[in-house]
């Protein structure tokens, strides 16, 4: 299993939103994959997500969250490049 840092959090919030959490501090049900989008990809084909949020989550939810992923995988690995210095 990787570390959680390694992992991207897909969060459906109190309101019953889905989103990606960057933070990991959003409160609500999370699911969390790999920071690749090949890793989404995978998901979104065996609805992973859906089980894992305990709800249905349509496709134009997986487009959008497709999109968010795409836009926070740079910004993600950018920021965890920074933080492996001290291990």
């Amino acid at each position: 299993m990787m570390p959680k840092k390694e992992l991207i959090r897909v969060v459906r919030t109190p309101e019953g939103e889905i989103q990606i959490d960057l933070k990991g501090k959003k409160s609500g049900r999370g699911a969390y994959l790999c920071g690749k989008v090949a890793c989404f990809r995978l998901a979104k084909k065996s609805k992973a997500l859906d089980r894992a949020l305990k709800q249905p989550v349509g496709a134009p939810i997986y487009d959008q969250l497709e999109q968010d992923f795409i836009q926070v995988e740079e910004e993600f690995h950018a920021g965890k490049d920074g933080m492996d210095d001290d291990e």
